[in-house]
């Protein structure tokens, strides 16, 4: 089992979702997060004033996958994170962590059955 955590431009979030269920990865947390990489912020204007925001608005995704889904999972958040078709600096980041154990609450199941 593996816990994939995505991060990935707000307005991407819908094409995400839709090429996620294409490959029925149809369970995933999503959150509001801010950061910065190589973007580095950004500047703005408020009142005439312009002023640097260090942080950027992004979505967080962590979805728990069964190490048979991992690769069809990443392609897809790849395909639809992906600003046009190359890519710009700040679609985001994929990061794949070892999931120890999942247990489910309500029925007690554990493992990939879990999931």
């Amino acid at each position: 089992m593996k816990l994939i955590i995505a991060i990935i431009q707000p307005h991407r979030l819908e094409a995400v979702k839709q090429a996620l269920a294409e490959v029925e990865v149809f369970r995933l947390t999503v959150m509001d997060v801010q950061g910065f990489g190589r973007q580095r912020g950004q500047s703005e204007a408020f009142r005439g004033r312009e002023f640097s925001v260090n942080l950027v608005r992004k979505v967080q995704l962590l979805i728990a996958v069964n190490d048979d889904s991992l690769q069809p999972t990443i392609d897809a958040l790849v395909r639809g994170g992906r600003t046009g078709t190359s890519g710009e600096i700040g679609d985001g980041k994929i990061f794949v962590l070892p999931l120890e154990e999942c247990i489910r609450i309500r029925t007690g199941e554990r493992g990939g059955e879990a999931i």
